[in-house]
């Protein structure tokens, strides 16, 4: 009986609860091998055993780390997605500027690290049905327009937006499909959703099984008709 072939392997760098929860869920109902990587990986015990998934302690800046990780990946990685940022709010009199520069690394550095080590892994991938991978940056929309008082993650989300547009521009002739999703409002956690309540406001967050799907529509689509960003907001969000 010949050897069956590895499922296609799926990392998300910055796991959590909310979003990458649920997308976590959405891939490994979609049969993908899952791999979680966090600063913190205690917290994701539970949806690992969950899931199936392999946890990896890992800072997203960390330039070694992340190569390795990416390239000692079994089987073909089909999906890459970077959720970490910061969000460093002050003055731009006011602002440290050690902290500004974590920060930017965070938001921005560590996505050119994943984006990097990603695109070589899918590159020398052997094109199958078209398609080598999918890389999905979460963005803000900070990285459409610059808010008052928040300098250091408008320069972080700017810099990803703009680290995307090139990636999908080389990347997409080549088989690699690069989108950026602009998440613009709060996404709901049940600590979120009882203040909502309490403020008359039910169900006008984000859900994050919704955003999973919308990140499931972009890994699927039909490479005749990809998008290279993605406007997420709620119907209550002014914009």
């Amino acid at each position: 009986m010949a050897n069956k072939l590895p499922k296609p392997a799926a990392l998300i760098i910055g796991a959590g609860t909310g979003l990458s929860e649920s997308f976590a869920r959405a891939m490994s109902r979609d049969g993908y091998e899952l791999h979680l990587a966090a600063r913190n990986i205690a917290k994701l015990e539970a949806l690992a055993s969950e899931t199936g998934a392999e946890l990896h302690q890992l800072d997203g800046t960390d330039a070694l780390g992340v190569a390795a990780l990416v390239d000692g990946l079994q089987g073909d990685l089909r999906v890459a997605c970077y959720n970490p940022s910061a969000l460093q709010r002050g003055s731009i009199a006011d602002l440290d500027p050690e902290t500004v520069r974590k920060s930017v690394e965070i938001t921005a550095f560590g996505s050119f690290l994943l984006g990097q080590a990603a695109a070589r892994r899918m590159l020398a991938q052997q094109m199958r049905k078209g398609c080598r991978g999918t890389i999905l940056f979460t963005g803000a929309s900070a990285g459409v327009k610059g808010f008052a008082n928040s300098a250091a993650f408008a320069m972080g989300k700017f810099a990803q937006r703009g680290l995307a547009q090139s990636m999908a521009r080389e990347l997409h002739p080549k088989g690699i499909h690069v989108a950026w999703i602009n998440v613009d409002g709060a996404i709901r956690t049940a600590e979120r959703e009882e203040k909502a309540a309490a403020e008359g406001k039910t169900g006008s967050m984000l859900d994050p099984d919704a955003i999973a799907r919308e990140y499931m529509h972009l890994i699927n689509q039909d490479r005749t008709a990809w998008s290279d960003e993605l406007v997420l907001r709620p119907w209550v969000e002014t914009f």
